[in-house]
């Protein structure tokens, strides 16, 4: 077993990163499959783990901390590692000021349920 500091090099911050729970992550990789001469990225472990999770797919970074089995601080710092490697994208999450109001919502539902 790898203790978390040993795989964060003893760092607790994603850098200037803010990672939220619900950020969408997508690798930035080729697919091994169209591209076979590819070289791999020259990452640790756990960061592999996060590409080969993320390669095709995305998941959130709370998904990512439950898939790997690793606190939510260390996936976060290894995930600063990889965007700024540009090895990963991170969707955030919409502000709920941006959002739409829900009267407008529950007007257009029943303008679609009148139909």
């Amino acid at each position: 077993m790898v203790r978390p500091y040993a795989m964060t090099r003893g760092r607790t911050g994603a850098g200037e990163q803010r990672f939220d729970l619900i950020a969408v992550v997508v690798a930035e990789l080729p697919d091994p499959a169209l591209v076979p001469d590819a070289p791999e990225p020259p990452v640790g472990p756990e960061q592999a783990r996060i590409l080969a999770l993320c390669r095709g797919t995305s998941l959130s970074v709370a998904e990512l901390a439950a898939e790997l089995d690793l606190p939510v601080g260390v996936v976060r710092v290894l995930l600063g590692d990889l965007l700024a490697a540009g090895l990963i994208r991170v969707r955030r999450p919409v502000p709920p000021a941006l959002l739409p109001d829900e009267r407008i919502l529950q007007e257009v539902i029943r303008g679609l349920r009148a139909l």
